[in-house]
């Protein structure tokens, strides 16, 4: 069977694995989702990529059959690595969210290179994958021993449908300790604990690096060209400026917000606030901050799937009701926890509560950032119906674009995939969003920042909690 034209994206979340098929001209053809499961074994928590590794392959096979796909391409979420011998894992592959333990900590985190080789800044659980690598290392030093390869997350599962080994400098370069940026090379502790020959040589984002194979009916085949892999937000850094957005600072949103100013001097990072140095696919620094701000509305909401109306916000802000940082790990207001403070609120008005709380700490982060050219939003806050408007009105001197996709890394991995084959079908477009006239908001800015100030001067301090 000769390969078609139309592009799969498998886009790999924490939380959603997606399937997403593109037709030559850019258009949605089809979209599939999935939960990955993580389970406990050993005491430890791990992918089930087994599991995961069957829906994708049954459904590739679908969208061959169904829209004649002649292309593979896999964007994924951060802070994950697979160690492989051959054609197996030395190792499942380590869920970020816990932590090493205790008793290896210590000696993990004294190698730990500084911020201002990596600026990578030092982060809780497996957020610096070269963390969860050296407890690996420590913990179970054969399976690291064993390996031929070190293979970032979207590498694997390039790996899995092609056989290909590569590395992609995105991922190697996202606050992984593993990456000095301005050195454009792998970091001092690569070196230091001899793990460059097991890093495959680096293929850019999107290039083709072999062929997945398998039985249609009526005894055909179908072979399928697989591109190298991409992180999710680099991914959608990307595709906004492939639809020519230039100065502009990205607002990438799903289980993380990820937001990147190239204006920003590396300078102004600060390893304390969660700030750090992306890479971007064609190995540039990028400078980022980010929060994981998908998670905290969830938690913050109770779990709210609904847009949240004007109405609602208009009640939290008249109750005096704040949410306050931080509802999950990581961020600029780490070794907080996230709480409101105020009137007991439940239903819409909680989701509003926690709408409020998770667009002021981007407004926050674009502060930190220093933000001050065009604005996009990309990805699952869009939907909460309202966070690009809010965003507006806190932000009058910049112009704010709401994506119309809001699924901005899978159409950046299938435009590296098209870019590849020498097609570009995509267009901006974004639509401007208004900013939305909601009394006492400013009032309620300054009253929330003050609430985070006095956080953090009691730091030191026990601090009084009041739950809502």
């Amino acid at each position: 069977m000769t390969s078609g034209s139309a592009v799969a994206v498998f886009d790999l979340g924490k939380t959603n694995s997606k399937l997403f098929v593109f037709g030559a001209d850019g258009s949605i053809l089809a979209e599939l989702r999935t939960k990955p499961a993580w389970i406990e074994r050993d005491g430890i928590r791990v992918l089930d990529d087994e599991a995961l590794f069957g829906w994708m392959t049954s459904s590739l096979l679908n969208a061959v059959e169904d829209h004649a796909v002649g292309h593979v391409m896999f964007s994924g979420h951060g802070c994950t690595f697979a160690l492989v011998q051959d054609d197996h894992l030395t190792h499942p592959i380590l869920d970020y969210e816990q932590e090493p333990p205790e008793m290896l900590r210590q000696r993990i985190d004294m190698l730990a290179p500084v911020f201002s080789e990596t600026y990578s800044p030092k982060l809780p659980l497996g957020f610096n994958y070269g963390r969860h690598i050296l407890w690996l290392e420590a913990a179970k030093p054969e399976s690291l021993g064993r390996a031929d390869a070190i293979l970032a997350y979207p590498q694997y599962w390039s790996w899995k449908f092609s056989g290909g080994k590569v590395s992609e400098v995105s991922y190697i370069g996202c606050h992984s300790h593993l990456w000095a940026p301005l050195n454009e090379d792998f970091s001092s502790l690569v070196d230091r604990q001899g793990w460059r020959e097991k890093m495959p040589a680096f293929v850019r984002a999107g290039a083709a690096i072999g062929n997945w194979r398998s039985p249609l009916q009526g005894g055909n085949r179908a072979e399928v060209q697989v591109h190298n892999g991409v992180h999710d937000s680099n991914s959608a850094l990307y595709y906004y400026r492939s639809v020519g957005f230039d100065d502009f600072t990205l607002v990438s949103t799903g289980t993380w917000v990820v937001i990147f100013n190239a204006a920003c001097p590396l300078d102004a990072l600060d390893e304390h606030r969660d700030m750090l140095a992306n890479v971007t696919v064609d190995g540039k620094a990028a400078p980022t901050i980010r929060f994981m701000g998908g998670r905290e509305y969830e938690l913050a909401s109770g779990g709210w799937n609904k847009p949240v109306s004007v109405d609602a916000l208009s009640q939290v802000i008249a109750k005096g009701v704040f949410g306050l940082p931080s509802f999950a790990p990581g961020g600029p207001m780490q070794g907080f926890n996230g709480r409101f403070v105020g009137p007991l609120v439940e239903g819409e008005e909680r989701a509003a509560a926690a709408l409020l709380y998770v667009t002021l700490m981007t407004d926050l982060c674009l502060d930190l950032i220093r933000s001050e050219n065009s604005i996009v939003i990309d990805g699952g806050l869009v939907k909460t119906g309202l966070f690009a408007e809010l965003l507006a009105e806190l932000r009058p001197s910049q112009d704010v674009y709401s994506s119309a996709t809001a699924e901005g890394s899978a159409f950046g991995a299938a435009a590296l995939v098209f870019e590849t084959v020498g097609q570009f079908p995509f267009r901006n477009e974004t639509t401007r969003a208004e900013p939305m006239p909601l009394f006492g908001l400013e009032a309620y800015r300054k009253a929330w920042r003050s609430l985070i100030e006095i956080e953090e001067a009691e730091v030191v301090r026990p601090r009084k909690e009041f739950h809502a």
